[in-house]
């Protein structure tokens, strides 16, 4: 079976508890995941690549995680995340806390649908790690990104596209397909983020609105029109319309090389790029949601002097300093007339 041929979501009725059978975002992520992560020193620059293969597997009401590959370059970060081992660890599994047992990493992960949000230490890299994986509407892709960090400060970031197989060692339409995405992904690995600098149009596309409490609470209409005011400067009008998420505001984003700036009026803030992916945090002038944290990762960005036309988006949103629901979902691009 190749990764086309993989059913899109979890099936229906199975059980929740460990003992008797796998979460659904266990049974979300079955088989292989295969990747070539870039890996971003602390200022977005671009380090190498992580050769990845990564799979989990659940016996007897025990989830085991896998990771195998290697890091190719890496700077003056190769030291640190170059080992000459796999990883394994295990996961005492469940839908609203999954607890990281180790040995090789230790934390937790809470999945809000098809978004997990995670944060463990992985003691042979000896860093702190705030994981997020967004697996896609189809169900073979998947959106990872890993920030790194040595205390409260950002040392760097992997971040990159997987896709899924369940056996790639005897299927060779599914090694043609790993390959393929590899290629791709070396290619697109270092591409920087970058919006649209001269044309107008938006970013559209309905997403997951998910409560703190990691219950669904519906769908929401994102909608993102861009006006470029210069090659570094553009106007966003963003309003999110539906499941009682209702908001409208305007910020003028700012580009700096890898760093980003909200200039308001409506909301204020900034972000950090490592490659196509872009971390921003901001904080509203005004309203019931007060600050933002997210990720903006463009999901066909190619290296040319134009921008991606698809977006992978995922949003936690804070009332004061309490997370009260957490949005993500795909946008796509459309030029004005």
């Amino acid at each position: 079976m190749s990764a086309a041929d993989l059913p899109d979501e979890p099936a229906d009725g199975a059980a929740e508890s460990p003992a008797a059978g796998p979460s659904e975002w266990q049974r979300r992520i079955a088989g292989e995941w295969h990747g070539r992560p870039s890996l971003f020193d602390a200022q977005g620059t671009w380090c190498g690549y992580e050769d990845i293969r990564r799979s989990s597997s659940f016996t007897d009401g025990e989830t085991v995680y896998r990771m195998d590959g290697g890091l190719q370059q890496g700077g003056p970060l190769a030291g640190r995340f170059q080992l000459a081992a796999p990883f394994a660890f295990s996961v005492s599994d469940a839908d609203d806390n999954r607890l990281y047992t180790g040995p090789d990493f230790h934390g937790s992960g809470q999945p809000y649908g098809a978004f997990v949000d995670a944060h463990y230490y992985g003691p042979g890299w000896q860093v702190a790690l705030n994981t997020w994986n967004h697996v896609l509407p189809g169900g073979h892709t998947q959106v990872y990104s890993s920030v790194l960090h040595q205390g409260w400060t950002v040392i760097g970031c992997f971040n990159g596209l997987y896709i899924r197989t369940t056996d790639h060692d005897t299927d060779e339409t599914a090694q043609a397909q790993v390959a393929e995405h590899v290629a791709a992904e070396t290619r697109a690995g270092p591409v920087p983020w970058i919006l649209p600098t001269k044309q107008n149009g938006s970013f559209t596309g309905s997403c997951e609105l998910w409560s703190a409490d990691q219950k669904p609470l519906g769908q929401v209409d994102v909608e993102v029109a861009v006006r470029p005011l210069d090659l570094l400067r553009a106007e966003h009008r963003v309003s999110w319309s539906g499941a009682g998420l209702d908001r409208a505001f305007t910020v003028v984003r700012r580009r700096d090389g890898t760093r980003e700036f909200w200039e308001g009026p409506d909301a204020w803030g900034n972000a950090q790029a490592f490659g196509r992916a872009n971390f921003p945090l901001w904080h509203f002038t005004r309203g019931d949601v007060h600050r933002v944290r997210g990720r903006e990762y463009s999901l066909d960005a190619r290296a040319a002097m134009a921008s991606g036309g698809r977006l992978a988006v995922a949003y936690e949103l804070f009332g004061g300093n309490r997370l009260d629901a957490v949005l993500h979902g795909v946008l796509t691009w459309e030029a004005a007339s």
